[in-house]
């Protein structure tokens, strides 16, 4: 493997720039924007990272990523030692299983983490076809050590106990699935031995407390639920030492305000970091003290967008748990430092790494000395650079097959929706001069924040010349309680308000001048496939086509598989929108723009009777249509192998070049 470095004057841990720096990563060019490109093909967005999960062992003589050897292959891993990588690399891959991930344990072992296919059919919901699998790994020696316990999922590092890591496993289970939904258990927490195998009991299971959170010493420190009798969202805390919780702060389930736990305060038990409403529209980080059960101190909070969370120091070997910044997406992820030191390592990585965008350090040595960067961003689908005896080295790319120049920008926009609410946004744009053929790419959840990274979807769209827009519409979280609760509290606005936002945000790009108005069209995957089936049968359709995704087509459908498993507000914002939305099913015979459909057969989360439901009905209304099965997909994008991506990217930009409105679009 072939390292590229910079010698770089840093003393991390105790950062001390001696000396500007005199060599840092050369920079590209800014983009010609009226030169157009030819779209690459459609294998360097299909084929699998060739690169992640970048990490050192703790003594920082190891480093290990995993990597897909070539087209359609399963993952391996493979180690190098940080001393020389000009070394054969050790690399280890399962034979009947696929390798998801792995963590390094000690000084030469890792635990890794499998999966394996384990029936057919999907069960139920969120109830689909895979196992999973524990195995220690002996990097020196080159051996396995296999734990046959289907079931077992990895829940935490326990730095201060090499070869012991934090396990979570369900009573009851059996191969990884539910034998008898009644004899199924709550979640309980063990300490695995790595070396004998061996479980020690650390927290039972129970439904009182779940979501439970570990300190780095695995102390249960937080955990949260839904009290049925009280109808109340309860959370609980335990300081170090303590066997029995205690509550903290009590929510009724009409109460949508946020109280979530977000990281420990040094040497102080009594005080934690939590992340709140308090009274506000938008999230907070706030200082709490868990024995009068009073917010103390409003450490951070803005008016336009909610604090998403904090970041911990990059040194957990000498500073655990210690929370060193805040978090908030806007633009991008914006990170507000409270520690100098951090702060000033982070803006020196920031000046040093090409196409900048989101960094971090991932992964550092026990002495802090050695540790792993990441990049990500528009035009940097990830990058990992090692910092090691004073140099800084790229180690490799997820997708360097992509090359910056060939990716496209994603700028932040807001627009007003025809009711005058506020709508953030991010648009993509390709190289080229516009106007732009559009792609509206609603995302799916519905009720989720997003921010922008490197999105595959989006760039493989770019690429072939079509603007893509993001709308962040009512429903989205990141953007404060009322654009939040707007989606369902009045009643469902799928199909209404929430589809006005995605409208309006194409007129106000075709307002611009940035977008051709008669080469619109919308694409989905799952919420965002309901989308674009509402989208099709919309009147005085403003769109060309559309192409759905795993889409909710029965509303009805879909609520009543996990109806019974709602509580609270999830079970409020849910029913509120589901119940009284639009169902595409409902309204089939009204679909006036030609349509792709594309679904999994092992779908767990949206089932492929959706899909033959949706299209029995375009049948019986005569409405032609195209349709992609992908043959033993799952709803998730880690389940759709190289074959599921070309097979469906590559109908996907046919159906748009050929097959969209008239002339294609």
């Amino acid at each position: 493997m072939k390292i590229y470095t910079i010698m770089v004057a840093m003393i991390f841990g105790m950062l001390s720039i001696l000396v500007p720096i005199i060599a840092q990563a050369a920079k590209p060019n800014p983009l010609n924007a009226e030169t157009k490109q030819t779209p690459l093909p459609i294998d360097y967005f299909a084929v699998g990272n060739s690169m992640s999960n970048v990490s050192l062992s703790q003594d920082g003589k190891y480093l290990a990523f995993m990597t897909v050897p070539s087209k359609g292959a399963k993952p391996i891993i493979e180690v190098y030692e940080t001393s020389d990588f000009t070394k054969k690399p050790y690399r280890v891959g399962g034979k009947t299983m696929r390798i998801t991930g792995f963590s390094w344990v000690g000084d030469k072992d890792m635990a890794v983490f499998f999966r394996q296919k384990i029936r057919k059919k999907v069960k139920g919901f969120n109830d689909g076809v895979f196992g999973f699998k524990i195995a220690k790994l002996d990097v020196k020696k080159k051996k396995f050590k296999a734990f046959n316990e289907f079931g077992l999922r990895f829940a935490g590092l326990l730095p201060e106990k090499p070869n012991k890591i934090l396990v979570s496993f369900r009573e009851g289970v059996k191969d990884g699935r539910d034998i008898e939904n009644k004899a199924v258990r709550e979640t309980s927490y063990y300490e695995l031995d790595l070396n004998s195998g061996s479980k020690k009991l650390v927290l039972k299971g129970n439904s009182k407390y779940r979501n439970v959170s570990f300190d780095y010493l695995g102390n249960p420190r937080t955990a949260s639920s839904f009290d049925t009798g009280s109808r109340e969202f309860i959370t609980y805390y335990r300081k170090p030492g303590q066997k029995s919780w205690q509550v903290i702060n009590k929510r009724s389930e009409d109460d949508f305000e946020t109280f979530r736990f977000a990281g420990f305060i040094k040497d102080d038990p009594s005080r934690i970091y939590v992340i709140a409403h308090n009274g506000n529209d938008k999230r907070g980080l706030w200082i709490f003290n868990v024995d009068t059960k009073k917010f103390e101190e409003l450490v951070y909070r803005r008016k336009d967008v909610d604090v998403v969370g904090v970041r911990v120091h990059s040194n957990q070997f000498k500073h655990p748990n210690e929370v060193v910044g805040v978090a908030y997406n806007k633009d991008k992820l914006h990170i507000k430092y409270f520690d100098s030191v951090e702060a000033a390592t982070y803006k020196q990585l920031q000046g040093l790494i090409p196409n900048a965008y989101n960094s971090r350090i991932i992964n550092r040595s026990r002495d802090g000395n050695t540790f792993v960067v990441i990049n990500s961003g528009p035009r940097d689908p990830g990058s990992y650079y090692l910092y090691n005896n004073g140099k800084f080295s790229l180690v490799g790319k997820r997708k360097g097959i992509l090359k910056a120049e060939a990716l496209a920008d994603v700028k932040y926009i807001e627009y007003k929706a025809r009711d005058g609410r506020n709508i953030p946004g991010f648009i993509t744009v390709p190289n080229g001069e516009g106007p732009f053929p559009l792609v509206i790419m609603p995302h799916g959840g519905p009720f989720i924040a997003e921010t922008v990274s490197f999105v595959a979807w989006g760039q493989l769209l770019a690429n072939n010349g079509y603007m893509v827009l993001q709308p962040q519409y009512r429903g989205s979280h990141g953007h404060g309680l009322d654009h939040y609760k707007s989606a369902f509290i009045n009643g469902g606005q799928g199909g209404f308000k929430m589809q006005d936002d995605k409208d309006d945000g194409a007129k106000y790009l075709i307002s611009q001048g940035l977008v051709d108005p008669d080469r619109v069209a919308m694409f989905g995957w799952s919420y965002g496939g309901y989308a674009a089936l509402v989208a099709a049968a919309r009147p005085n359709n403003i769109y060309q086509c559309v192409i759905a995704g795993a889409a909710v087509a029965d509303n009805l459908q879909q609520v009543n598989y996990y109806r019974f498993r709602l509580e609270g507000t999830q079970k409020l914002e849910q029913l509120g929108m589901w119940d009284d939305s639009i169902s595409p099913i409902k309204t089939a015979a009204n679909v006036n723009v030609p349509m792709l459909i594309i679904h999994g057969d092992q779908d767990q989360r949206v089932p492929f009777k959706h899909h033959k439901k949706y299209t029995n009905a375009l049948d019986k209304h005569n409405i032609k249509y195209e349709e992609l099965v992908l043959e033993g997909a799952d709803h998730f994008s880690d389940t759709l192998t190289y074959n599921h991506k070309v097979a469906f990217y590559t109908k996907m930009i046919d159906f748009l070049k050929n097959d969209c409105g008239p002339g294609g679009l």
